[in-house]
Order: C-alpha cells, then sequence, then structure tokens
C-alpha cells in the first residue's frame, strides 16, 4: 500500500508565515495571515514583466486556511519560472468601535514575512496612495531558494561588559561621502562599513548600533529609515548588489564580529510606512488593517498615532508580536545580529483603545523569555510621541538597557554651565540609581543606563557647543521640525561663518569635556559617529530627510580635527582599562564625594565637584576627579591621604597632546593644592 501524500503537500501549512523553501518537495509553502480577509489571490510573477502575474491562485478557505492563517504550497515546476510574489486580499468595508477595515481588492501587497523586497522600474508610491491597483507599480517579495546559507566560519563576538563602548552609526551616511576614500562602488553600504573597521578598532568601540536596516520606501523623503516597509528584509539600498543585499549584511556582521566589535539593530516596531489615511497601501492595511494598526473612532483621525508619523502598530495583538518576535529571531539566527535597540519602545505598552497597561508588556515579556532571544543585548528607548515617559523602573522590561535621556539633558545642562545641577551630576556619574535602584526589589545595573550626550535625533556633539537654535530650513517646513529644547550653547558665537578662534579653542574643550563626562561616568556610554572628530551638520537637528553632505560624515574632518579624534581615543582606552570606573554595581562605598575641599558645595550657584574612586575592590587603580563647568578658574585640594604616586593623566584645558597623558609620561602631582581651570575637568591616578 502506498504512502499517502502528506496534507501539507496538498494543502500547505499554517507555519512558518511567509514563502518558504521545501526541499525535500521541491516546492514553496506560502502562508499569510489576516483575520477578515474573504478573498487571498497569490500572484507570482517574473522579473521582466511585473504588471503580468505568471499565475494566480486563488485560495480556497475550505482548504487553504487554518484558524487565520492563509497557505497554500506549490511545486517549483508548476510556478512557471516565477521569482517573485504578492497578494491581492479582499474583504469588509469599514468596521465598527476599533476595528477599521482598508481592504481593496485590486491592490498588489507585498508579504510582510518577505525576506528581500524588489521594486519594479515602474514602482510608484502615488499608486499605492490612490484606491484601485497599481499592478507593475508595487514593490515585490523575492523567492529563495538557498537564503539561509551562508559560510559564518567560526563566526563570533564576546559579549561586552565593563568595555561596552556603543558608536551609534548610520549604515550610508558612514561612508557615502567621498571623503571617506571608500571606492566609490561600496561607499554608503554594508560593504563600506567593512572598509571602516579600522577605524572603529583604531577608536576603540566595540558595539555598532545600526541605524534601521530593514526596508523602507525608496520614494519616501526618507534618510535615516525610521519608515519601515519590511521588517525581514534589508534595505536593498545599502547593498553593492541588490540580489545579494542579505549575503552583504551578513558579510559585514561577519568582519565586524572578526574585529571583536558586537552588532546591535535599531528596530521600529512602534509604526510602518504606511502612514495615516492618506498614506500609501503596501502591505499591512490591506492584508488586515483592524489586527496591525491602533485605530480610533474619530472618522476625521482613524489611525491613532503614538508614534508621530502618522499610524502605531497594534504590538499588543499577539499577531503582531508574534511578527516582531519572528523578525527578531531571523535576524539574529540568520544575520547573527547581537541586539536590539526599540525604537519609541512605550509603544508595546498601548491597548488597544490607546490606553497604557500598568501590568508587564506581554510581548516584553515574550522578548526575554524567548530561548533565542534571551542572550540579546535589548535596549529600549523608554518613551512614545505622545508623552508616555517610562524612563527607569515605569518601563516593564526590567532587565532591559535604556537610552537615559535624563543623562544626556542634564549633562547638556551642566556643560553649557545652568545652576543648581551639582547633585543631578552625582547621580548620573554614580549610574543614575534614582531610575534603576539597586535596592531588594528591584536589584538593577548601572549598566542598564546608556549614557549619552548626542544621538542622530538632535544636534551632533559638535553642533550641540556651536548652535543655540536649529538651523532647519533645507527640511521644508520652515524650521519648525525637530527638537527645541536642545540645552545647547554655542560658546559665544553662532555656526561657523568667520569663527574666531578662541571660540573654537572653547569648543574644542568643551568637546573633551563632554567625552571625559561620558567616559568617566558609571553605566554604558554611546556617542554618534563622527562626533568623535567633530562632524557637523551645520546646526541641523533633524535630517531625517537630507540624504546629502549635511547627513553624510566629513572624513575630511578627522584630519581638521585629529587632537579631539587622539582625546576620544585615549579616553575610551583609559575606560576600558579601568573596570573600576563601569561596574555591574554601583559604585557605593567607593566613592567619596568632594567639592573643591573636603565638603561638596550643593549650593544653586554651585557648579564645581570631585569624586574620589578607590579601585581596591576591582583590584584596580584609584581615581580622582575635579570638575569645574563654572566660567572662572577654580582652586581644588584634592582629598588624598598623600601626594605619593598620584599622577595627572588628564586636563582637558591644555592643548593636544597633554590633553591626555599615557601613565609614564604623566606629571607627578607635586601640591596639596590645585588650580583647574574654568570649564575643564582633571583627572588623577595612582596605580595599585
Amino acid at each position: 500500500m502506498s504512502t499517502p501524500t502528506s496534507w501539507f503537500t496538498t494543502e500547505g501549512s499554517a507555519f512558518p508565515l511567509g514563502a518558504t523553501w521545501i526541499p525535500g518537495e521541491a516546492a514553496y509553502n506560502f502562508a499569510l495571515y489576516s483575520k477578515h480577509a474573504t478573498q487571498v489571490i497569490l500572484m507570482l510573477f517574473r522579473e521582466e514583466a511585473p504588471a503580468v502575474p505568471v499565475l494566480e491562485i486563488e485560495l480556497n478557505h475550505e482548504f487553504n486556511k487554518s484558524g487565520r492563517i492563509w497557505h497554500c504550497r506549490l511545486p517549483r515546476e508548476a510556478m512557471r519560472d516565477a521569482t517573485h510574489y504578492a497578494y491581492r486580499v479582499d474583504g469588509p468595508e469599514g468596521g465598527s468601535d476599533y476595528g477599521l477595515h482598508a481592504f481593496d481588492a485590486d491592490k498588489v501587497l507585498l508579504d510582510p514575512y518577505a525576506r528581500q523586497v524588489w521594486f519594479p522600474p515602474e514602482f510608484d508610491r502615488e499608486a499605492a496612495m490612490r484606491p484601485g491597483s497599481n499592478m507593475g507599480r508595487a514593490p515585490l517579495g523575492v523567492l529563495f531558494e538557498d537564503h539561509a546559507e551562508f559560510d559564518w566560519g567560526d563566526d563570533g563576538v564576546r559579549f561586552h561588559e565593563h568595555d561596552l563602548i556603543i558608536y551609534e552609526m548610520h549604515v550610508r551616511g558612514f561612508t557615502r561621502s567621498p571623503s571617506s576614500r571608500v571606492s566609490p562602488e561600496r561607499a554608503g553600504t554594508f560593504l563600506g562599513v567593512v572598509d571602516k573597521i579600522p577605524h572603529l578598532r583604531e577608536l576603540g568601540i566595540t558595539a555598532v548600533e545600526l541605524l534601521p536596516v530593514h526596508q523602507f520606501d525608496q520614494q519616501e523623503n526618507n534618510y535615516w529609515g525610521y519608515m519601515t516597509l519590511n521588517f525581514f528584509a534589508p534595505h536593498t539600498g545599502y547593498s553593492v548588489d541588490p540580489d545579494r543585499a542579505f549575503d552583504e549584511f551578513r558579510t559585514m556582521v561577519k568582519a565586524l564580529h572578526a574585529a571583536g566589535i558586537e552588532v546591535l539593530l535599531d528596530v521600529v516596531f512602534n509604526h510602518t510606512a504606511e502612514g495615516d489615511e492618506t498614506g500609501p497601501c503596501y502591505s499591512f492595511k490591506g492584508i488586515d488593517n483592524s489586527t496591525y494598526y491602533i485605530t480610533s473612532t474619530d472618522p476625521e483621525k482613524p489611525y491613532v498615532n503614538f508614534s508621530g508619523t502618522g499610524n502605531t502598530l497594534h504590538c499588543m495583538n499577539r499577531y503582531v508580536s508574534r511578527m516582531v518576535l519572528d523578525s527578531l529571531r531571523s535576524w539574529q539566527q540568520l544575520g547573527h545580529v547581537d541586539g536590539f535597540r526599540f525604537d519609541l519602545a512605550s509603544v508595546f505598552n498601548r491597548n488597544k483603545d490607546g490606553s497604557v497597561t500598568l501590568e508587564d508588556s506581554p510581548i516584553v515579556s515574550a522578548i526575554r523569555a524567548d530561548p533565542v532571544l534571551g542572550s540579546a543585548r535589548l535596549i529600549a528607548e523608554p518613551w512614545d510621541a505622545a508623552g508616555l515617559y517610562q524612563l527607569g523602573g515605569a518601563f516593564p522590561g526590567k532587565r532591559w538597557f535604556q537610552w537615559n535621556g535624563m543623562f544626556r539633558d542634564e549633562m547638556r545642562r551642566f556643560l553649557r554651565g545652568d545652576p543648581d545641577l551639582v547633585a543631578s551630576i552625582m547621580c548620573r556619574l554614580y549610574g543614575s540609581d534614582d531610575l534603576f535602584p539597586d535596592d531588594l526589589a528591584n536589584a538593577c545595573h548601572p549598566y542598564q543606563s546608556v549614557n549619552y550626550f548626542n544621538s542622530h535625533d538632535g544636534f551632533t556633539l559638535y553642533d550641540q557647543l556651536a548652535y543655540n537654535e536649529r538651523q532647519n530650513w533645507a527640511n521644508g517646513e520652515e524650521n519648525r521640525d525637530g527638537h527645541q529644547g536642545n540645552f545647547s550653547w554655542n560658546c559665544g558665537w553662532e555656526g561657523d561663518e568667520n569663527l574666531p578662534s578662541e571660540v573654537l579653542t572653547l569648543r574644542r574643550q568643551q568637546a573633551r569635556n563632554a567625552c571625559c563626562l561620558l567616559m568617566l561616568a558609571n553605566g554604558t556610554p554611546m556617542f554618534c559617529a563622527g562626533d568623535e572628530f567633530l562632524n557637523t551638520q551645520h546646526g541641523n537637528n533633524n535630517p531625517y530627510c537630507q540624504d546629502n553632505e549635511i547627513s553624510w560624515l566629513d572624513w575630511d574632518s578627522l584630519e581638521q580635527h585629529r587632537d579631539i579624534y587622539r582625546f576620544f581615543c585615549r579616553m575610551i582606552a583609559f575606560r576600558k582599562a579601568h573596570p573600576t570606573l563601569a561596574r555591574s554595581r554601583f559604585w557605593r562605598e567607593d566613592v567619596r564625594w568632594h567639592g573643591t575641599g573636603k565638603h561638596i558645595d550643593m549650593s544653586y550657584e554651585s557648579r564645581q565637584l570631585a569624586y574620589y574612586l578607590d579601585g581596591r575592590s576591582q583590584d584596580d587603580a584609584d581615581l580622582y576627579v575635579m570638575i569645574n563647568a563654572d566660567e572662572h578658574d577654580a582652586v581644588f585640594e584634592p582629598q588624598l591621604s598623600g601626594l605619593s604616586g598620584w599622577r595627572q593623566v588628564v586636563d582637558t584645558s591644555a592643548a593636544s597632546p597633554d590633553d591626555f597623558y599615557e601613565l609614564e609620561h604623566a606629571p607627578a602631582l607635586t601640591n596639596a593644592s590645585m588650580a583647574v581651570k574654568g570649564r575643564s575637568i582633571v583627572v588623577l591616578l595612582r596605580p595599585r
């Protein structure tokens, strides 16, 4: 008696979602989730004819549907040499309560689980924004038979602890400028990043945090990449050969790992590229709008906008949550990435009606409990664009790292000389235990605080020191966009035109101060690519749409500001060499706080503080740090048991190379008091 044909062979399987090659059957399995669809049609295409499907298959719910998943299986020989695919989906109109539908039976829809996206020559965003067919003008999924095969060799990278230094980078902007000296065909790509790994190693970077690399709409006015079209496919614009985009991404990851550098991806699971009711219908809207998005009962504003971009993903929905986890696993398992930074992560806590859950977020809990993702480094931006602010203990991911916006704001204000901040700066340097308490109930770690002065979202470090006002006119929004509260100070001169030399000298000194404060604080330091050589965006603090010289790193600035680059390199090496600074736990009894003398001045106008950090418990040197944020010089009396063995290793007021001394060349401390210049930091060290 012959073996009966498998049900899955004849009907298809509901798992896994997407288009999956089945080698044993020489067939593809197609699976698509849609709770409310009444008709699903699979379309297959050849690349040379994206407007004419070579095959259309209407799925029958009696045979090709399990629960809410539509599926079928097709032998390769029956697919008429198809290389691409898409769907058309129909369903009910309107909807009720929070269940708004947006079905359009003529619209060509991209599979949310497509592993690569292809844009036909006649691709047209406008066609997706109008009702009716966009055949031949819609993005299509690419069919793969060997997508998972890649020679990883012995790939791996150490999970960094006290030596974790995060470098936020835009893949295209990092090498797109001709000044990068990367070959034109590789400039602005994953492979271009590979060519610049020697720079990252010399600088001392141990983790790169890449701005979104998921596929986004190539016709949207979008440079940063935060308008995701598909969560499984790499952005082909970052590849030399679009057909090998994912392999080029993996080549980059493998090379970074070989250099000892972790790879973290900035992921955007709070919204998509489809925008509000006026935006395009590429995928999610037409497949099952009420599942994927939080909608409202207001006909004038049918999409709830907690992301600031027109729509909000409904991450509380179990199938959306499943998609998020599937995407993360895909990038970790197939792409070997080491962790993720979640943009506007507080959206995870929004219910269908927009209210905030006070319990643990199901998706946050699921990510941490997942056996694959449990080892990943997880970083939250713990707020959303509608006022939900969960920095610290309010965010449900108790073991997640978090971007510390309070460190950013208070350090910026302190750097420019604002009063009444000494107590706050002590807390930030200590590791922000007010936000990450290490009491019995919480037992948080200081490394959960990702400390930073600047990121992609705002001024660069140099512009923080060069502009009091944003200069976003090039964005076309009459300078209304971008943050207003930048806590910046231009050092007495707005911008760079006719810049007095003494102002530039002060800006350099302030840049050294920022670097010093960042590297001397307990927690995890992060800075933005180019800050190490004072890259400028000419005052634009929101260049989301500037795919040009405004946003591309100007590598010529590296030579112009070689002294600042040297200081960054030395301070990073100093931090990595002294684990007493970056600990798993807070400094506790190993730190003593002082002012210019024994007692710290907490008065409103005080701008000086010092601390002694005993390194014995870490088998490390002792440190004494004197910080003077006032414009005037101040005499400090270091609270030491004696002068013997102490050396001055850092003075941010000094010009290079005297701003940082290697220990063997550092001058010995000979006086019980010393003058610390205005707006400067001095670091003393005693080896053990």
